[in-house]
């Protein structure tokens, strides 16, 4: 219900939320074919050596043709579904270009309710999808492989300054010390930050590094709970959240207002004969419309 946005959700999410915010959340993501589920599947065993309770939503492309999503994610960590104590949930991006929906947020906010310790998110790309990881999550970690030509776009693209851990997933392929080395130094020059992002090598065919990648993610949650800075970058998570609803909620009322009225035809024809421009167009529509009622 929730994780398809039904009308219902709303309520759902005002009742369960007072139960939030116990949950350690860890968003991992990096462009495809980098082995994130893979590496998901290992660091799972690793968490349920703990008994930790997992959580993991594994965010899909959206099919362009029907809408859906791929859904492969599951079945590569099918080995987990005999365990009552880790649940997978696929979803797909919902045109949030290979990043978070609201609908991601509202599932992440469930599990965290039912007691999850750990919510894993997982996203798939290079851009938008690492951004959004990095607003939702507690821990961020980017994925690469060696030498991959996906690899140098996410160090060209600045993508440098949004983990809290960098992986290099099959590091069993040549040029894995060339990769580290590389993005050591990327690390050194565009980190403004207390945290300095440690660079881990895995290999999850043979289970390599998986423990020490754990480790590194129970030391980052260790720097965020000092001094409370782990709280303070959970408000401004619901700063953001908050703004977020805010425009979703206007654009909405502005759609549902306007969509097939005579004025909004006037104007577009207007704009079509050079009479105004989109921008002052926009401003009269908004002037003449009531934006304080919506349910």
């Amino acid at each position: 219900m929730v994780d398809n946005e039904d009308l219902q959700s709303k309520e759902i999410i005002k009742e369960i939320f007072p139960y939030t915010g116990k949950a350690f959340i860890i968003g991992i993501t990096g462009p495809p074919g980098s082995g994130k589920s893979s590496l998901i599947n290992r660091l799972v065993y690793v968490m349920r050596k703990e008994d930790l309770k997992i959580g993991i939503i594994a965010v899909d492309p959206t099919s362009p043709f029907t809408g859906g999503s791929i859904l492969g994610d599951r079945i590569r960590m099918q080995e987990h579904n005999s365990d009552k104590n880790v649940f997978i949930r696929s979803m797909s991006t919902r045109g949030s270009l290979g990043g978070i929906s609201n609908a991601t947020r509202g599932v992440v906010h469930l599990l965290d309710a039912f007691g999850k310790d750990i919510v894993i998110i997982e996203t798939v790309g290079v851009g938008q999808s690492e951004v959004d990881i990095a607003k939702n999550a507690d821990t961020t970690i980017l994925v690469l492989t060696p030498l991959s030509g996906d690899s140098v776009q996410v160090l060209k693209a600045g993508i440098m300054e949004i983990p809290d851990i960098v992986v290099i997933n099959k590091a069993d392929l040549p040029g894995a010390g060339i990769s580290q080395t590389d993005i050591n130094i990327m690390l050194d020059f565009k980190n403004k930050r207390t945290w300095r992002p440690p660079v881990v090598q895995t290999i999850t065919l043979n289970d390599v590094g998986t423990q020490k990648l754990w480790e590194e993610i129970k030391k980052h949650r260790r720097f965020l709970e000092k001094d409370d800075y782990l709280a303070k970058l959970r408000a401004e998570r619901h700063q953001k959240d908050v703004l977020l609803f805010m425009e979703n909620i206007i654009k909405t009322k502005i759609w549902n207002t306007i969509m097939g009225t005579a004025m909004f035809e006037e104007m577009i024809t207007k704009i079509n004969n050079k009479e105004i421009d989109p921008l002052s167009a926009a401003q009269e529509i908004l002037n003449s419309i009531d934006l304080t009622n919506h349910e």
